[in-house]
């Protein structure tokens, strides 16, 4: 399986769907964006839509095509 190509810098506001719902809470948006002094991104903020629960993750973890899809479905 190819990683996806993300564009971290991009990420923001992006949807993504778990393959893995947990507590019913499948579709998330990315609310934030975490850099480092340089501007680089190292994380993201995801927001569960149904229960608007964040949690923090490496934006590299997105690319994981068997944990996140892109989008909701």
């Amino acid at each position: 399986m190819n990683p996806q190509r993300l564009n971290p810098s991009k990420l923001l506001l992006s949807k993504w769907t778990a393959r893995q719902p947990r507590n019913r809470e499948k579709h998330f948006l990315v609310t934030e964006l975490h850099c480092d002094e340089e501007g680089t991104v190292l994380q993201v903020e995801l927001q569960a839509v149904l229960t608007q629960r964040t949690e923090r993750l490496d934006w590299r973890a997105l690319q994981d095509d068997e944990r996140w899809l892109m989008g909701w479905k």
